[in-house]
Parts: structure tokens; C-alpha cells; sequence
């Protein structure tokens, strides 16, 4: 009875075994997604049922690729872009000015003359287009940040021979004047961003150098106020050494 009981389950083993549910035959590429359904060989939908869980082609291997590539060299050509700039601000030579003397000038209604102190024996002539903005008893005397490498302009019969530096609205209504802390020294040279940068401070070009090689023109669009007033190139700060230079009240304004 035993043996016939042995038989009998080897018997129904081996037709459990040897039965096999009739499956369409299938390609060896749909087999091998059925057998390894997170793999998929294209991005046509999973004939096994499954979900993909990674396409893998070359070409998308390859796009990945060239995107990471592409924003690291963008990155890397930004970072040398924003250098370059700050090496050419670094041949401009702003100075701490006070303006002695002011006056209206006699052929242009626009403008200003001024006396400016700049640390050198004889003050300079500075030709400004401010009235429109600032009343003339407001420059009396104030502390201003000149740029004094231009080539000198004649002006309606007065020669000026620097450029008093200041910040406007985008709409060009409203004007004020960078200046230092009021204790910064007339004719102390200024410098863009941070403090042990002061003494790293390249010769500054000359005049024709910085007309030829058009210095002003490459550097000026990124000069601007940040939110707290201060002037700043991009992100560096432009410094006295006694403190950063600002203007009174326009936030992100041009500088000119």
C-alpha cells in the first residue's frame, strides 16, 4: 500500500512536472523584458505589464552627458567672464574727491563746474550735467568718488578732466551722487572687493589706454547699487578703506 502510495505521488509529481501552460511564443526581446521587466531596451511601453524603471540607450546617455558638459563649461565661462571685468575695473582709477567749489556753467544750463580735490597739488576742473538733479548747495563741499583716468573733454569752452561718479534710476529721473565714509582722504584710490584686496591694486591705465582699449564701456554696465544703497561691480563691493562707497536712497540704479 505504502510502495503504491509512493508511486501514485511520483507518478502525480511528474504530471504536475511535466505540465506546462500553452504561452504564445514570444520574441527573444519580449522574453528578455519579461525576465528583467526594470530593464527596458526602448521607450515603448513594457509588453510584460510591468513599469520601466530606467530606459537605457546610448543616446540618452550621451544627452545626459552633454547637458552636464554644457552647464559646466557655462559655468566655468561665466566665472571667467566676471574676472575679466573685475580686472578690468581694477585699471580704472576712482579716487575719493571733495568738491571744493561749485558753480553753474556759463554756456550750458545742464551743467555744472567744479573744483575737486583728488589729492593732487592743484584741484581738478570737472564738468557734471546735475543740475536738473542735485540743487548746487548740496556739492559744497562734499565728499564724491571721481573717476580721473578719461581723456579731458572740452565742455562748452571748459576743459573737465575727470567724471564725478553717480547712481540713477532706470527711468533717469532721479540722480545722486556716490560718496565715501566722511572720513575717507581725498585722493585715496578705490577698489573693488575685499578688504585685503587694497594692496593688490594694479596700476591703473592710462588715459588713452583706457579710451583705446574701451575699459569704461566694458565695465560700466555691471556697476549698480544693491538693495542697501552700497555700489558694487556684480558682487564685489566697491571699497574706500575706511568703508564701502554708497549712495543716499537708490537701490539697484545704474552707475555712471
Amino acid at each position: 500500500m505504502a510502495n503504491a502510495l509512493r508511486v501514485g505521488s511520483v507518478i502525480s509529481l511528474c504530471s504536475l512536472r511535466n505540465t506546462r501552460p500553452h504561452l504564445p511564443l514570444l520574441s527573444n526581446a519580449t522574453r528578455f523584458r519579461s525576465k528583467f521587466p526594470f530593464f527596458t531596451l526602448s521607450s515603448s511601453p513594457n509588453p510584460s505589464g510591468y513599469p520601466p524603471f530606467r530606459t537605457l540607450s546610448s543616446s540618452s546617455a550621451s544627452t545626459d552627458e552633454a547637458v552636464t558638459t554644457e552647464a559646466i563649461t557655462s559655468n566655468n565661462a561665466s566665472g571667467e567672464a566676471e574676472n575679466s571685468i573685475k580686472d578690468a575695473a581694477g585699471l580704472l582709477d576712482m579716487r575719493v574727491g571733495c568738491i571744493l567749489r561749485a558753480w553753474k556753467h556759463d554756456e550750458a544750463d545742464s551743467l555744472y563746474v567744479e573744483e575737486v580735490d583728488i589729492g593732487e597739488p592743484e584741484p581738478r576742473i570737472i564738468c557734471s550735467g546735475l543740475v536738473k538733479y542735485i540743487p548746487l548747495e548740496h556739492l559744497q563741499g562734499k565728499k564724491v568718488i571721481v573717476l580721473s583716468n578719461l581723456k579731458p573733454r572740452n565742455m562748452r569752452g571748459v576743459k573737465s578732466c575727470g567724471m564725478l561718479m553717480a547712481a540713477s534710476d532706470a527711468k533717469h529721473e532721479n540722480v545722486e551722487l556716490l560718496f565715501p565714509p566722511e572720513e575717507a582722504i581725498p585722493g585715496e584710490r578705490i577698489w573693488f572687493g575685499t578688504e585685503d584686496e587694497k594692496d593688490n591694486q594694479p596700476d591703473a591705465a592710462t588715459p588713452n589706454q583706457l579710451q583705446k582699449k574701451k575699459i569704461w564701456e566694458l565695465v560700466q554696465p555691471h556697476l549698480k547699487t544693491d538693495a542697501s544703497c552700497i555700489a558694487m561691480l556684480g558682487e564685489h563691493v566697491m571699497r574706500s578703506s575706511v568703508g564701502s562707497v554708497a549712495c543716499q536712497s537708490l537701490q539697484n540704479a545704474n552707475i555712471s
